[in-house]
Parts: C-alpha cells; structure tokens; sequence
C-alpha cells in the first residue's frame, strides 16, 4: 500500500524540517492518523541525555493522545535517510498499545517508499499483566 494523500507526505516533510537534532542532524518528521480523520504531527527532539530524547513517532502519539485520540489508521514518517527507516523499539511498543492495525509508510529524501502494517513490525507486544 502507498501513501495515496500527497498532503500527508507533505506535512511529514514539514514537520521534518522542525526537528531539534543538535546532536545528531538526523531529521525526522511523522503524522498520525486517527480514525477521525484528524492528523497529529510530531518531529524528533534531542537532548544531551540521550535515552531522554523522543522519537518523531512518539511525539505525534503523544500529541494525539493529549487532544484525546485513542485510535490510528495510519502514519507517515519522513527521515533523511537513505532508506526509508521504521520506528524504533519504543515508539513500536507505545503505538501498538494504541493502534495495533497501524499502517506505517516511511519516505526517504531519495523519493523512496515503504507501506507495512505495525503488527508485521511487532507481531508479539507485551500483553499487560503478562510481563517477564
């Protein structure tokens, strides 16, 4: 599947270009879709802690999340990268807490493009009760 709204794509990019990545440059944008229709937005955001700084996916979960979202359909995510790069551990574990059907495009600078769905990325989250 591809993304099919250039807007969101867009928007990735935009948001991209807001990154606080002084450490790094590395440069990531996401937006979030909830079932509503409505996109949330989120960019990385660097500290000199690294373990402390936030992923753009984990951004825009939270600000969806702040605006009382609890279901997603989709998500972009733009990196500089040159391939098209998939969340992290973390940012897996805390969106599939919330939209384990997510669909997950990732856009790289060199115009490439990956679709894959959450569950495939993360096909055994930890149940809640069930940890260790």
């Amino acid at each position: 599947m591809q993304v099919n709204d250039d807007s969101i794509s867009s928007e990735a990019w935009e948001v991209w270009n807001n990154a606080y990545v002084p450490y790094s440059g590395f440069k990531v944008g996401a937006v979030l879709v909830a079932d509503s229709g409505k996109r949330y937005t989120g960019c990385n955001i660097e500290v000199p802690i690294m373990s402390l700084s936030l992923c753009a996916e984990r951004v825009a979960l939270i600000n969806a999340l702040t605006h009382g979202e609890r279901n997603f359909v989709s998500m972009v995510i733009a990196a500089g990268s040159d391939q098209p790069l998939m969340p992290c551990g973390a940012c897996r574990q805390m969106l599939s807490e919330f939209a384990s059907n997510l669909l997950i495009t990732s856009l790289n600078r060199k115009g490439g493009q990956i679709t894959v769905s959450l569950k495939e990325l993360f096909p055994y989250p930890p149940v809640h009760g069930m940890e260790g």
